[in-house]
Protein backbone atom coordinates (compact mmCIF):
# COMPACT_ATOMS: atom_id res chain seq x y z
CA UNK A 1 0.00 0.00 0.00
CA UNK A 2 1.02 3.00 -1.01
CA UNK A 3 1.39 6.50 1.40
CA UNK A 4 0.63 10.00 0.72
CA UNK A 5 1.66 13.18 3.51
CA UNK A 6 -0.84 14.75 5.16
CA UNK A 7 -0.42 18.79 6.89
CA UNK A 8 1.11 17.27 9.98
CA UNK A 9 3.75 15.38 7.51
CA UNK A 10 2.49 12.15 8.78
CA UNK A 11 2.42 9.53 6.42
CA UNK A 12 -1.46 7.94 6.06
CA UNK A 13 -2.01 4.61 3.42
CA UNK A 14 -3.99 4.97 0.21
CA UNK A 15 -6.16 2.66 -0.34
CA UNK A 16 -6.11 0.66 -3.35
CA UNK A 17 -9.22 -0.48 -5.33
CA UNK A 18 -9.02 -3.93 -4.25
CA UNK A 19 -8.77 -2.88 -0.81
CA UNK A 20 -11.96 -0.70 -1.72
CA UNK A 21 -13.67 -4.15 -3.22
CA UNK A 22 -12.43 -6.16 -0.36
CA UNK A 23 -13.61 -3.69 2.39
CA UNK A 24 -17.06 -3.63 0.54
CA UNK A 25 -17.74 -6.94 0.20
CA UNK A 26 -17.12 -7.28 3.94
CA UNK A 27 -19.39 -4.98 4.43
CA UNK A 28 -22.30 -6.66 2.46
CA UNK A 29 -21.41 -9.43 4.32
CA UNK A 30 -21.83 -8.08 8.01
CA UNK A 31 -25.05 -6.46 6.64
CA UNK A 32 -26.28 -9.81 5.76
CA UNK A 33 -25.28 -11.38 8.88
CA UNK A 34 -26.77 -9.00 11.12
CA UNK A 35 -30.19 -9.25 9.71
CA UNK A 36 -29.97 -13.31 9.94
CA UNK A 37 -28.97 -12.66 13.38
CA UNK A 38 -31.84 -10.29 13.91
CA UNK A 39 -34.23 -12.72 11.89
CA UNK A 40 -32.97 -15.74 14.84
CA UNK A 41 -32.96 -13.12 17.34
CA UNK A 42 -36.54 -12.57 16.52
CA UNK A 43 -37.99 -15.90 15.71
CA UNK A 44 -36.39 -17.62 18.96
CA UNK A 45 -36.57 -15.64 21.38
CA UNK A 46 -34.36 -13.47 24.69
CA UNK A 47 -31.69 -16.09 24.89
CA UNK A 48 -30.50 -16.13 21.04
CA UNK A 49 -30.34 -12.36 21.61
CA UNK A 50 -28.63 -12.20 24.35
CA UNK A 51 -26.19 -14.68 23.17
CA UNK A 52 -25.81 -13.00 19.73
CA UNK A 53 -24.86 -9.38 21.57
CA UNK A 54 -22.69 -10.88 24.13
CA UNK A 55 -20.50 -12.28 21.02
CA UNK A 56 -20.92 -9.26 19.22
CA UNK A 57 -19.16 -7.49 21.99
CA UNK A 58 -16.50 -10.53 22.58
CA UNK A 59 -13.82 -8.61 20.99
CA UNK A 60 -14.41 -5.39 23.38
CA UNK A 61 -14.81 -7.88 26.76
CA UNK A 62 -10.93 -9.50 25.80
CA UNK A 63 -10.07 -6.32 25.58
CA UNK A 64 -11.23 -5.29 28.71
CA UNK A 65 -9.49 -8.77 30.32
CA UNK A 66 -6.27 -7.31 28.96
CA UNK A 67 -5.71 -9.42 26.02
CA UNK A 68 -3.66 -6.85 23.44
CA UNK A 69 -2.33 -6.97 20.41
CA UNK A 70 -0.42 -8.64 18.91
CA UNK A 71 -1.08 -12.05 21.32
CA UNK A 72 -2.22 -15.24 20.27
CA UNK A 73 -5.74 -14.51 22.36
CA UNK A 74 -6.11 -11.41 20.51
CA UNK A 75 -5.84 -13.23 17.22
CA UNK A 76 -8.07 -16.02 18.09
CA UNK A 77 -10.67 -13.20 18.97
CA UNK A 78 -10.84 -11.99 15.52
CA UNK A 79 -10.20 -14.92 13.38
CA UNK A 80 -13.12 -15.66 10.90
CA UNK A 81 -12.67 -19.72 11.13
CA UNK A 82 -13.28 -20.64 14.53
CA UNK A 83 -17.16 -18.75 14.90
CA UNK A 84 -17.50 -19.87 11.18
CA UNK A 85 -16.79 -23.53 12.22
CA UNK A 86 -19.07 -23.26 15.36
CA UNK A 87 -21.86 -21.77 12.72
CA UNK A 88 -21.33 -24.72 10.31
CA UNK A 89 -20.77 -27.37 12.99
CA UNK A 90 -23.79 -26.28 14.50
CA UNK A 91 -26.00 -26.33 11.23
CA UNK A 92 -24.71 -29.86 10.50
CA UNK A 93 -24.88 -31.21 13.57
CA UNK A 94 -26.95 -33.14 16.20
CA UNK A 95 -27.20 -30.20 18.48
CA UNK A 96 -30.26 -28.10 19.09
CA UNK A 97 -29.61 -25.08 20.76
CA UNK A 98 -30.36 -21.62 19.07
CA UNK A 99 -28.57 -19.23 21.27
CA UNK A 100 -24.99 -21.26 19.98
CA UNK A 101 -26.03 -20.47 16.67
CA UNK A 102 -26.40 -17.02 17.07
CA UNK A 103 -23.70 -16.52 19.27
CA UNK A 104 -21.94 -17.33 16.11
CA UNK A 105 -23.59 -15.03 13.87
CA UNK A 106 -22.84 -12.04 16.40
CA UNK A 107 -19.47 -12.86 16.44
CA UNK A 108 -19.14 -13.33 12.81
CA UNK A 109 -20.58 -9.76 12.28
CA UNK A 110 -18.37 -8.45 14.49
CA UNK A 111 -15.48 -9.93 12.64
CA UNK A 112 -17.26 -8.24 9.03
CA UNK A 113 -17.99 -5.08 10.49
CA UNK A 114 -14.13 -4.47 11.75
CA UNK A 115 -12.57 -6.01 8.26
CA UNK A 116 -14.84 -3.39 6.13
CA UNK A 117 -13.86 -0.44 8.74
CA UNK A 118 -10.47 -1.42 7.74
CA UNK A 119 -9.60 -2.73 11.03
CA UNK A 120 -7.82 -5.86 10.68
CA UNK A 121 -5.51 -8.70 12.27
CA UNK A 122 -2.13 -6.41 14.14
CA UNK A 123 0.36 -8.32 13.26
CA UNK A 124 2.96 -6.29 15.11
CA UNK A 125 2.71 -3.04 17.41
CA UNK A 126 2.45 0.31 15.13
CA UNK A 127 5.58 1.90 14.75
CA UNK A 128 6.32 5.41 16.32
Amino acid sequence: MTTERTRDDAPRPVPKAGDRLRRAGWGALALFLAAFGAFESVKYGLPTTVAALAFFALPDLARLAGVRPPGPLHHAVHRVWIPLVVAVGYSMGPIVWPPLFTAALGWLTRIALERALGRGLASRPPAR
